[in-house]
């Protein structure tokens, strides 16, 4: 059978009556940067697997390299990447035909290897389908449209609009602020359409240039692979009308930041949703889900605030959360039950930001959930009111998150001691390369006055 003939509808028709020209090999490493080769199309037809060095997942962001490799030292053995065909689609802003398709790595003896993002989500997802359920989640994405930025030690500013003013704030749900750079949004939707993704909604959040895509809910892994695609497609996106966009979790001061709220439910082995009870009320489970995220949150911030930038977002009073307290339609707590139809009932993880791996973001979701099943606590009550007049519960900077990461051996267990191990030792290492550099405030306010 010829391999195409097993792709996905979507990159079909992509290539139907085309030739295809080349195929990207790709894999998600830490920070979620696709890692990987591009291949002939006729040289990807003969190949079931490919190799590359396990170092990919010992990489910091920068380059670097973190000293993670081991007891057999640092000898880069290869992995084994084999080609998930179900996740091929178009790359539609290259010049020649070509395909896209996410790999899973495994190791010599055939097991999964363990640092691998995907391979981590994979293994929560499967903890839950040991017990008959079914994880459904639905991703936010939030990102800025910026002007181009060549020079780091400029601040960011927001991107020009089709007016010839700079994108304005404030403009939540505004059409005509999205309309200001409909350009863009529109390729986003011809990408989107090319690679056979479903758009939920595009709407104006309350920062300069920032927007949010809503996809629909369906399988954590599937929703993950989005997010991997979506993000380099909004770069190219925007790449074509001269300008970035940027999932930073605070790319300007003065704006509020970009999150990646994550919603939760889970089907029964009848595909019933476990959070609804016989007459529509909520279940038990319900609320052991709420204890599990708000009790092991904290632990797990490290995966969904990876950053020293990422804990800039967390500002009281500036449309992110800072506790873990929870709440029916309550946008001020950390964890917020959204109206819906019973059966619709779901909770939204609102802390993890879109800096985030979103293998590695849901997949922290999903173990606080699972260790919630496991635990079978009780939340707090729910809040009343504006909780930014609470209690702040969440760690302010990536040092004191990854202390209390390393101690949480329970999530080490659900997501794999030897990724736990890894990544905290690769972001330990990022956190020192940072500081190396001396920022313009030190500048400013250190160099004459101390």
């Amino acid at each position: 059978m010829n391999w195409k003939d097993n792709l996905p509808e979507a990159a079909q028709a992509y290539i139907k009556g085309r030739a295809l020209d080349e195929v990207e090999c790709i894999i998600s490493d830490l920070p979620g940067v696709a890692r990987g080769k591009a291949v002939p199309a006729s040289k990807f037809a003969k190949q079931n697997h490919f190799y590359l060095p396990n170092s990919i997942f010992l990489q910091t962001l920068t380059g670097g390299w973190a000293e993670a490799a081991g007891d057999e030292g640092w000898v880069e053995p290869d992995m084994v990447l084999r080609p998930d065909l179900d996740t091929a689609t178009a790359a539609p802003w290259t010049a020649d035909v070509t395909l896209q398709v996410i790999h899973d790595a495994f190791g010599r003896d055939d097991e999964p290897i363990p640092t691998s993002p995907r391979n981590v989500l994979k293994r929560v997802v499967n903890l839950f389908r040991d017990k008959g359920l079914e994880p459904i989640v639905a991703p936010e994405m939030e990102f800025f449209l910026v002007a181009r930025n060549i020079d780091p030690a400029q601040p960011i500013t927001p991107m020009m609009g089709r007016s010839g003013r700079p994108a304005a704030a404030r403009q939540a749900y505004s059409m005509s602020a999205v309309d200001e750079y409909g350009p863009v949004i529109d390729d986003i939707y011809d990408f989107a359409e090319a690679q056979g993704f479903e758009i939920d909604g595009i709407t104006q959040e309350g920062g300069a240039g920032q927007v949010e895509i809503n996809l629909r809910h369906g399988d954590p892994v599937k929703l993950a692979d989005e997010v991997f695609y979506f993000k380099r497609l909004i770069r190219e996106a925007a790449l074509k009308h001269d300008c970035f966009a940027t999932f930073m979790a605070k790319p300007i001061a003065e704006e509020p930041g970009s999150a990646m709220h994550i919603h939760h439910s889970f089907l029964d082995a009848d595909g019933q949703n476990i959070f609804v009870g016989p007459q529509g009320g909520e279940t038990d489970v319900f609320y052991h889900m709420i204890a599990g995220l708000q009790n092991h949150l904290p632990s797990a911030i490290a995966m969904l605030a990876p950053y020293v930038n990422s804990y800039r977002r967390y500002v009281k009073d500036h449309a992110a959360p800072i506790n873990l307290e929870w709440a029916r339609d309550n946008r001020t707590t950390g964890i917020r039950i959204p109206l819906s139809d019973p059966q619709a009932r779901r909770i939204e993880n609102r802390l993890a930001g879109m800096d985030c791996n979103p293998y590695l973001g849901i997949a922290a979701s999903l173990a606080c959930c699972y260790l919630g099943l496991e635990d079978q606590d009780r939340p707090d009550k729910q809040y009343r009111g504006d909780a930014y007049d609470g209690e702040e519960g969440i760690p302010y900077d990536l040092f004191t998150a990854l202390d209390l990461f390393d101690n949480a051996k329970k999530l080490h267990k659900v997501l794999d001691p030897e990724f736990a191990r890894v990544y905290s030792i690769v972001k330990r290492t990022e956190y020192s390369e940072f500081l190396q550099v001396i920022s313009p405030w030190e500048r400013e306010h250190l160099l004459l006055n101390v």
